[in-house]
């Protein structure tokens, strides 16, 4: 089968090689799929430069999220069959930039009808995130204020939706002009541009006195230092994960005395841990899907030839909503 590889560490455009793979062999727990797309995401992009937390031994095919067709059920598996139409997580090193992959079945759930492949492949891992850091981690409720930080980006624009699905007042920031039409029409009622000037200041004038009831932060550094200025009291900060490069810490006294949560989400490991809160996560996603009120942002649908180049563009900070790679 055709697959990319990654044959040395570093950007993906310098060291992913398209190869003719052996194809993957399916062990117990486990699904053989044919790729329909892949929804590229950052942890590819650090996988592929060896600064992820997994680190598959070379040469690995990256690839951490798709839409797929069962064609082959490994042992113990139950509940889906061949032919079916799945989403979710890969078992790299036999990620989804390939023409088959494998999954893991308790990262498997069953497609929505309602989104193409394209879209159905980026529903898992960022909406699922946004999702159970929202509801269960932080408890969103109605007519609360959320701020999203990178609103633009995949798992942002996920957040922003899932927050008015929930029926949040939403603040997004985005990194430049260009991108807050991205954040807008993702359905944000305000959308502040953090390169525009002091983000403070504009965060203040946006969310007036009472401040963020709950913050999403996918980003660190200076985003989480702006937010502890503007969370709520009783607010929430929800740590998703560090694509500024740099990693808070956090002042306790300054949480102690505004009152405030910090609260840290690894959403992967609700599928080692407690599978039930994903499945219903996806759930409540597809039911939102169906009725319109969540669809994934796809900014571009990328040959599979052209791989290397979207993951490079995705490093680099320069793509907005889902990059997804469609299936050889």
């Amino acid at each position: 089968m055709r697959a990319w590889q990654v044959a040395a560490l570093g950007e993906p455009d310098d060291v992913m090689g398209a190869v003719e793979a052996p194809l993957p062999e399916v062990g117990p727990g486990h699904l053989r799929v044919r790729v329909l797309a892949t929804a590229l995401n950052f942890p590819d992009v650090l996988m592929v430069r060896g600064h992820y937390q997994v680190r598959p031994d070379l040469p690995f095919t990256p690839g951490v999220e798709v839409c797929g067709e069962v064609l082959e059920l490994g042992d113990g598996v139950a509940g889906f069959a061949v032919g079916d139409r799945v989403v979710g997580t890969t078992a790299v090193p036999h990620g989804g930039l390939a023409q088959e992959c494998l999954m893991p079945a308790t990262g498997t759930f069953a497609a929505p009808v309602s989104l193409t492949d394209a879209e159905a492949s980026a529903l898992t891992i960022g909406y699922q995130t946004a999702y159970v850091g929202l509801v269960r981690r932080a408890a969103l409720e109605a007519g609360e204020t959320l701020l999203v930080h990178a609103a633009a980006g995949g798992v942002g624009t996920a957040a922003v939706q899932v927050g008015k699905a929930l029926g949040a007042r939403v603040v997004a920031v985005v990194g430049s002009a260009a991108k807050a039409d991205v954040a807008r029409s993702a359905g944000a009622d305000v959308v502040l541009d953090r390169s525009a000037g002091d983000l403070v200041a504009a965060l203040k004038d946006a969310l007036g006195h009472s401040g963020a009831d709950v913050v999403f932060d996918p980003v660190g550094g200076a985003a989480y230092d702006a937010s502890t200025k503007v969370v709520a009291f009783e607010g929430r900060i929800v740590v998703v994960g560090f694509t500024s490069g740099s990693i808070p810490a956090p002042a306790l006294n300054h949480a102690l005395v505004k009152n405030y949560s910090i609260l840290g989400l690894h959403w992967g490991l609700y599928l080692q841990r407690d599978h039930a809160v994903a499945a219903a996560a996806h759930d409540q996603l597809v039911a939102w899907a169906d009725a319109g009120l969540v669809r994934p942002v796809v900014s571009q649908q990328v040959p599979f030839d052209e791989a290397p180049g979207a993951l490079t563009r995705l490093g680099a900070g320069e793509s907005t909503g889902r990059l997804v790679v469609l299936g050889a």
